[in-house]
This record gives C-alpha cells, sequence and structure tokens, in this order.
C-alpha cells in the first residue's frame, strides 16, 4: 500500500470539489478551497477520523468496499477509480457491466435533483447513490451495510419489518416486475455472478420469489405511476424516469408529481419535513 501517495491523491481529489459540486450547502466563507474532510467522510459512509488519518498516510488499508465509497464521493473517472485501487494494493472491478463505480455524469445530475426522489441503481436492483428526498421517501439505504443495499431482496425479505411503502393492492405487480426484470438481466448476462447469485439465493429463501420465477413472465410492462405510502405526509402518486448509462446497466432513476395535483403538495412538504421524520421505514423501493 503507497500511503503517501494515496494521502496525496486524496487531498488533491478533495481540493478540485466545492458543495455545490455534490449536492452539500456551501454554509459559511471557507478558509481553504474544496470539500472538508467531514464532508468527504460524510458522502463515503465513514467516520471523519477514519478519512483523516487517510490523508495523513497513517489509516488502515482501505476495504474494496471502502475503496469504491471513496471513489464514488470523491466523483472519480473510471480511470482515477482503478489508480485509487492499485495504490492499496487491490485489482479494479474488471466487469464494468455490473461495476458499483457509479459514472460521474449520473452523480452530478443526482446531485442537482434537490427537490424530488432520485437514486442510482444497477439494472439488478443495487442502490449505489441516492439524494435526500429518496431517503425521506424510501428510507436511507445508503446507510445499510455495503452487502445489503438491493431493493429485490429487500422486497422479498424485508417486508415485514417495517410500515408499508407501497399500497398493499400494488405488491403483487411490483414482485412481478422485479423478478421479469431480474429474468432479463440473467439471460442478457448468464456469467455476471452478481444477478445470478441474487437469483439462487432469492429462490432458496422466498416461496413467494421461487414461485414467481417458475412463472416465467417477460413481457410485463413497467408501471406509468408509482404509489408511495409515508407515514407523515400520506399518499403520493409518483411518475417514474429512467436515465440509463450508456452501458444501461446503471440507471438513474427520477419520481416527479404531476404539476398541481394532490402529490405535488405532499411531496413539497416532504422536501421540508425531509429526513425529520424518525419512523422505521422499509428500505426496499423505487
Amino acid at each position: 500500500m503507497h500511503r503517501t501517495e494515496l494521502a496525496d491523491f486524496l487531498r488533491r481529489c478533495r481540493a478540485r470539489l466545492g458543495p455545490a459540486e455534490v449536492g452539500l450547502t456551501p454554509g459559511p466563507r471557507r478558509r481553504t478551497p474544496g470539500l472538508r474532510r467531514e464532508e468527504v467522510a460524510q458522502l463515503a459512509g465513514m467516520s471523519a477520523d477514519y478519512y483523516t488519518r487517510l490523508e495523513q498516510a497513517r489509516g488502515p488499508r482501505p476495504s474494496r468496499q471502502m475503496l469504491t465509497a471513496l471513489a464514488r464521493a470523491l466523483r472519480l473517472t473510471d480511470d482515477e477509480r482503478d489508480y485509487l485501487f492499485h495504490l492499496v494494493g487491490e485489482e479494479p472491478p474488471r466487469d464494468r457491466s455490473s461495476s458499483e463505480h457509479v459514472r460521474p455524469g449520473l452523480l452530478r445530475v443526482l446531485d442537482r435533483l434537490y427537490d424530488t426522489p432520485a437514486q442510482v441503481i444497477t439494472d439488478w436492483g443495487e442502490v449505489l447513490a441516492q439524494n435526500a428526498m429518496a431517503a425521506a421517501l424510501v428510507g436511507d439505504i445508503m446507510g445499510r451495510p455495503p452487502g445489503d443495499r438491493n431493493i429485490v431482496r429487500g422486497f422479498f425479505t424485508r417486508r415485514n419489518d417495517a410500515p408499508g411503502i407501497f399500497p398493499a393492492e400494488d405488491l403483487e405487480m411490483h414482485g412481478r416486475l422485479h423478478v421479469a426484470n431480474l429474468r432479463a438481466v440473467l439471460a442478457a448476462r448468464p456469467d455476471d455472478p452478481g444477478p445470478a447469485a441474487l437469483v439462487a439465493e432469492l429462490r432458496s429463501v422466498s416461496a413467494e420469489f421461487a414461485a414467481l420465477w417458475e412463472a416465467h413472465e417477460v413481457a410485463l410492462r413497467h408501471c406509468a405511476v408509482k404509489r408511495f405510502i409515508h407515514p407523515v405526509v400520506g399518499e403520493l402518486e409518483l411518475e417514474p424516469e429512467i436515465l440509463l448509462s450508456s452501458e444501461h446497466a446503471q440507471r438513474l432513476i427520477v419520481h416527479t408529481a404531476r404539476p398541481g395535483s394532490e402529490s405535488a403538495e405532499r411531496l413539497e412538504l416532504l422536501r421540508v419535513v425531509g429526513l425529520q421524520d424518525l419512523a422505521p421505514r422499509q428500505e426496499w423501493a423505487l
């Protein structure tokens, strides 16, 4: 591990980013350019002390999950992400079709969406990034451990843990959509270990998933409107729009309300309420 080179690289990447570029409020005048260390730590989901030690060339060797989180927080390109991995002595991920590294362009768009729920997910349901509105609507998925951020797994294994996000009458439709999408992904990339492992896991632990998988449905249409239930603002009818990455393996999903509708008013209320809602949320939506 090249600690000195890693520390210098992290400092330079941090210095080139401003708060507005990563969706943060600039706040009072800053004495130094770029993000503060604690802001990078917040974006990466690590302690400020841990990140500070990395920049001071005295930290422990970061895990692959931590390197992925740092690359995302610092908005690194694919080449910069690979260089970061090499500095630590790790082999960079080679299968970019399902990489957890969010493309900087998608993150820049996500950072500018402050008044509507949006998040970046892989085509098989791994949540890679979400904005504050998405966290307020469906829960802080990025606050979960790196291996537990898949919305399909959550839908079939964690639905009874907290108040529902979707109306009960919509659950069958969402389940069928999840399974049909997974089947299409697995057919397109049969050698990708991520989707294959998820299908095998869910077939063994969820009778509901296993039954839907055996039904072999592949021609389902995506719903034009999704209904969400929030414990504070009530029911919202939101229209999903999907922006695909160039490889189509990552999707930026944005949910908007029809202007002038009751849902638009409730979405604005949700923006004001934000993360002040402390009620347990099921983190398996969008």
